[in-house]
């Protein structure tokens, strides 16, 4: 019996060789005597207990990793690739495990576990068929043509430190080591407390593809007693989590002048002109705007709609929020699972409370769905919210919209860059040559033209990011690899030197340099 088999009542009921043998995953320093719940959300019971690490189990982490790590850096880039082309067909493979824990952890809909079981199989494809062409040495040009040769090496940092959150706990405990693991490094992983059981049978499988076991290493517990150890240790720190986290992470890197890499919160728009297809903005938007429930840094907070189309598309789009199946299922029909926690439905609720409260209008949800399951809310779309309500600027992560109507241009982009935010935006039109102009001008890492948000997360070989409070540095493509190495210049005086040859004045030399430099400038082809 499965889980999608056995929801019934009250209870899940797990087939017990699901969860067995992953605690063997987590390192430690010896026997750990403090462990914490881990929780089912669609039922709020308690599905299994981890160890609760310490200090002493981060050094032994860092410890076993950088023992491994050399002799893993020694592989070609094609024998560690090779690793990740098994990894990608044995992550297929287990799709069906997979997606089961995701569900039974984060309490998402089916079909948006699904997503992250796509995304690392497409991780793992694209990096290890890439990695020699990002890594491989460079010739560049020399200080003067002829006289030296340059070449650019890339070495692995060493060990990298990654922190990731519970709302993609498949997809951000291991897409991002994927490329840190290719380069050459070792990997320290930290993942949420809420969903650590996904990241240890990502890693279970990771180590079946033939991965070092010293190379791969999982630390699980709290983030205020194992954040500031790991990033200490680290040579790179990973995080992928709130922009008030980021902060203190990025502030106990640079105490250690520890590079690091961070995608954070969002507070993104969506753009829909008076050319949209409303028919396929309401499907992409509903997407864009509740998959996961909301709970997805770069998912679509407010909404800004041409008044020529405004009425049309809110009557849409509230109709087909209203027929969306809610609920705690292990098939793949439901359209919105449950919030993880009860901490995160406070804050929904609060966020939409306080905006009814200063004078916001609820056009359809804005309730919680008890009946369902302890952590459910309704998606939620509402008008009439302005500067005063905490919904307004902060993000909400929860399925919760705000819609705006527009008339001018200008004055859209400016209200859509009016945010401390800048992850992700959405934009909808059939021109979409004035799609790429009006993208151009959102502030935000990655912009998506008739569609919410999927079209930049899946291009891989594509840098995604945030500036402003978002984020620092780029997941995906070259810089996903890039970020992970050390860069080093090896240049070869061949003739001559860098200064005046013996029996040579300074000053004859330099006036011959000038003289040469002026022709070089006019050659083409020469810089």
């Amino acid at each position: 019996m499965t889980i999608s088999e056995a929801v019934e009542g009250s209870e899940i009921a797990v087939e017990p060789e699901l969860l067995a043998g992953l605690e063997s995953g987590v390192t430690t320093s010896g026997v750990v005597e403090e462990r914490f719940d881990v929780e089912a959300p669609f039922r709020g019971t308690v599905v299994g207990q981890l160890p609760a690490c310490d200090d002493d189990d981060i050094e032994a982490a860092f410890d076993r990793a950088e023992q491994g790590q050399k002799a893993w850096e020694e592989r070609s880039i094609e024998e560690r690739a090779e690793v990740f082309k098994r990894y990608h067909d044995l992550v297929i493979d287990h799709t069906e495990d997979l997606l089961d824990i995701v569900q039974l952890e984060s309490g998402k809909a089916r079909r948006h576990a699904y997503e992250e079981v796509l995304d690392v199989a497409l991780t793992s494809r694209h990096y290890a068929y890439r990695a020699s062409d990002y890594l491989e040495s460079e010739q560049r040009e020399g200080a003067l043509p002829g006289l030296t040769e340059t070449e650019v090496h890339h070495h692995p940092v060493g060990t990298v430190g990654i922190i990731s959150p519970w709302n993609y706990p498949l997809s951000l405990a291991v897409s991002d080591a994927i490329p840190a693991l290719l380069a050459g490094n070792s990997v320290v992983l930290k993942p949420a407390e809420q969903t650590s059981y996904t990241a240890l049978k990502a890693v279970e499988l990771l180590r079946e593809a033939g991965l070092p076991r010293d190379v791969f290493q999982v630390v699980t517990g709290f983030g205020q007693t194992l954040g500031e150890p790991l990033v200490a240790r680290s040579d790179f720190v990973c995080f992928t989590g709130s922009s008030e986290t980021g902060r203190i992470v990025a502030s106990q890197a640079g105490e250690h002048l520890t590079k690091c890499s961070m995608e954070l919160g969002g507070k993104n728009p969506g753009i829909i002109c008076a050319d949209a297809d409303i028919n396929k903005a309401v499907e992409g938007l509903i997407r864009g705007c509740f998959t996961n429930a909301g709970q997805l840094c770069i998912s679509i907070e407010r909404l800004y709609v041409h008044e020529d189309v405004y009425g049309q598309f809110v009557e849409a789009f509230v109709d087909e929020i209203e027929s969306l199946q809610i609920g705690a299922s292990y098939d793949h029909d439901v359209d919105v699972g449950s919030l993880i926690s009860e901490d995160q439905l406070e804050k929904v609720t609060e966020h939409v409370e306080d905006a009814k409260a200063e004078g916001a209008t609820v056009l359809t949800g804005g309730t919680g769905r008890p009946d369902l399951g302890p952590y459910f809310y309704e998606p939620t779309v509402l008008t009439d919210v302005d500067e005063s309500m905490a919904l307004c600027a902060n993000e909400t992560f929860g399925p919760v919209v705000a819609v705006y109507e527009w008339s001018d241009e200008d004055d859209v982009i400016e209200r859509a860059n009016d945010s401390d935010y800048g992850l992700n935006a959405s934009i909808w039109t059939e021109d979409i040559d004035r799609g790429r102009e009006i993208a151009k001008q959102i502030e935000t890492g990655t912009v998506n033209i008739n569609e919410g948000y999927a079209a930049a997360w899946a291009s891989i070989d594509a840098p995604m990011g945030g500036v402003k409070n978002s984020g620092i540095g780029r997941r995906h493509g070259d810089e996903g690899i890039m970020k992970y190495t050390e860069s080093q210049t090896v240049a070869v005086q061949k003739r001559l030197g860098m200064t005046n040859p013996p029996g040579v004045p300074h000053w004859l030399y330099a006036k011959l340099m000038n003289t040469t430099l002026k022709l070089q400038r006019r050659i083409p082809g020469m810089r």
